[in-house]
C-alpha cells in the first residue's frame, strides 16, 4: 500500500516520524507532505530518512524538482493520513482552499480514503467553527481519528492531543483488506458506500417498572462488528439493546432500544436500504403478555405467574423480506448438536450465512472479550476459527461477508 502522510504545524508533528516508521515496518511505501510551519517542528532530513523518499513541501519548487506533484501523488497514493491536523488545515479542507503543497494535494486527492487526526488546544477543539468543519468533513466520508484527553502543550488538560501513532496506524490498517488475487497490495475502505445493519446486545422484556426478562449478552461481538465494518468504510446502523458499551467510529449510527419489539421495528425501518444485515443480538423469544405499571408487590406464599407470549422473529422476517443482492447473516449460540442446529436455522430462516458459537467452548459466549466461531454459508462451506479476541473474530466475519459481496 502507498501511504501519503500530511504533516502540519502543530507540536504533535514530532510524532509523525514514528507514524511513518510503523507503516514502513509493515512493508508499505510512505510519502511525506509537509507545510512550511510543520518544518518548524520536524526537519526535512528526518522525514526523508524515515520515509526513504524526498519530502514534498514546496508547491512552487522548480519543475525539475517537483512537477505538478499534487496531481502525480494523487495518482500514486492509496490512502492519505493528515497527522497532526491543525484547525487551519481542517478549515482549508472544509472550505476547499488549496494554497500550499498539502492543501492542494488534499483538494486533488478525491475518491480515495483520507484520515484526519486533529491536534490542537481544547478551546480550539470546542470552537463552533472547528466543530462545524469537522462535521462537514465527516459528511463527505473523510475519516476523523478523534484526539484524546490529557495534558496539552499549553499546559492545559483536556481533549486535543493527537491520537497515539500506533492507534492511528491500527485504525488505518483496519480499513485495509487484501485485494482479490493480490495479498501484498490491499485496497482501502473496500466497503465504502455500503450500508450495514447490525443488531447487538440483549433485549429486556418488562414485567413491571423494575423487573424484566433478559439474558447475559454484553453486546461486545456486535459492537466489534460495527467498528470493523465502519473501519472499512461502511455506514453502519447499530441497533443495540441495553449495554454500557460505546460506539467509537463516526460511521456508526447508534439506535438504542430495549425490547424485542422495539428492535424489530428499528430493523424493519432500516433493512430495505441496507446491503448487509448481521443480526448478532440475543433477542428474547418471549415477553410478558401484560406489564404492570409500577412495582408489583409480593403476593404471599402463592408465588407469581407471568404468562408469556411470543415475540416477532426478526431474522425470519428479514429472511422473507430480503431482496436480490442483499446479504443476511445470523448468529447461533448453541449448547448441544451445534452444527446441526445452526445449519437447520440457516435454511429455515432464509439466511446467506450463519455464525455458530458454543457455550461449551471455554472463552466463548456471553460477556467475554474472546470468541470462537464457525462460519457456515448457504452453499455448505464451513470455516472453523480458533479462540480469538472479538475484534479479530469480527475481522474474520467481515472478510467472509466481503468475499460474498464480490461474488
Amino acid at each position: 500500500m502507498r501511504v501519503i502522510i500530511g504533516i502540519t504545524g502543530g507540536i504533535a508533528a514530532y510524532k509523525a516520524p514514528e507514524l511513518v516508521r510503523l507503516f514502513r515496518k509493515a512493508g508499505h511505501e510512505v510519502q511525506c507532505v509537509a507545510t512550511s510551519h510543520a518544518l518548524e517542528f520536524v526537519t526535512p532530513l528526518t522525514l526523508e530518512t524515515v520515509s526513504g523518499r524526498k519530502l514534498y513541501s514546496d508547491l512552487f519548487a522548480p519543475a525539475n524538482d517537483h512537477t505538478t506533484e499534487h496531481v502525480s501523488l494523487k495518482d500514486w497514493g492509496d490512502v492519505m493520513v493528515v497527522a497532526p491536523a491543525t484547525a487551519n488545515i481542517i478549515g482549508k479542507m472544509a472550505s476547499g482552499i488549496g494554497d500550499d503543497a498539502l492543501s492542494t494535494l488534499l483538494l486533488a486527492f478525491s475518491g480515495k480514503p483520507v484520515y484526519v487526526c486533529p491536534a490542537m488546544n481544547t478551546q480550539m477543539m470546542e470552537n463552533e467553527a472547528v466543530k462545524r468543519n469537522l462535521e462537514t468533513l465527516k459528511s463527505w466520508g473523510i475519516h476523523i481519528i478523534e484526539p484524546t484527553e490529557g495534558e496539552l502543550a499549553c499546559g492545559a488538560v483536556g481533549k486535543g492531543r493527537m491520537e497515539d501513532p500506533a492507534n492511528i496506524f491500527e485504525t488505518v490498517m483496519n480499513g485495509c483488506v487484501p485485494a482479490q488475487g493480490d495479498s501484498n497490495r490491499p485496497t482501502v475502505g473496500s466497503l465504502t458506500g455500503k450500508r450495514v445493519l447490525i443488531t447487538a446486545g440483549p433485549t429486556y422484556e418488562r414485567i413491571d417498572s423494575v423487573r424484566f426478562i433478559g439474558n447475559y449478552s454484553s453486546g461486545k461481538m456486535g459492537f466489534a462488528l460495527a467498528e470493523e465494518f465502519a473501519n472499512r468504510g461502511a455506514h453502519v446502523f447499530l441497533v443495540t439493546g441495553p449495554t454500557a458499551l460505546t460506539a467509537k467510529h463516526h460511521n456508526i449510527e447508534r439506535i438504542d432500544v430495549e425490547s424485542a419489539q422495539q428492535m424489530y421495528d428499528a430493523c424493519m425501518e432500516r433493512f430495505d436500504g441496507c446491503n448487509v444485515a448481521v443480526l448478532s443480538a440475543a433477542v428474547a423469544d418471549y415477553r410478558p403478555e401484560s406489564t404492570y405499571d409500577g412495582k408489583m408487590k409480593k403476593q404471599g406464599d402463592e408465588g407469581m405467574v407471568v404468562r408469556l407470549v411470543q415475540n416477532p422473529d426478526i431474522l425470519a422476517t428479514l429472511g422473507k423480506r430480503k431482496r436480490e443482492g442483499q446479504l443476511l447473516v445470523g448468529f447461533a449460540l448453541e449448547t448441544a448438536n451445534e452444527m446441526a442446529y445452526a445449519q437447520e436455522k440457516l435454511q429455515r430462516k432464509g439466511l446467506d450465512m450463519i455464525v455458530l458459537n458454543s457455550l461449551r467452548d471455554k472463552g466463548a459466549g456471553f460477556g467475554t472479550d474472546t470468541n470462537k466461531v464457525t462460519i457456515i454459508d448457504r452453499d455448505g462451506n464451513t470455516t472453523e476459527g480458533s479462540l480469538k479476541s472479538k475484534a479479530d473474530v469480527a475481522k474474520d466475519i467481515v472478510d467472509a461477508i466481503n468475499l460474498k459481496l464480490k461474488t
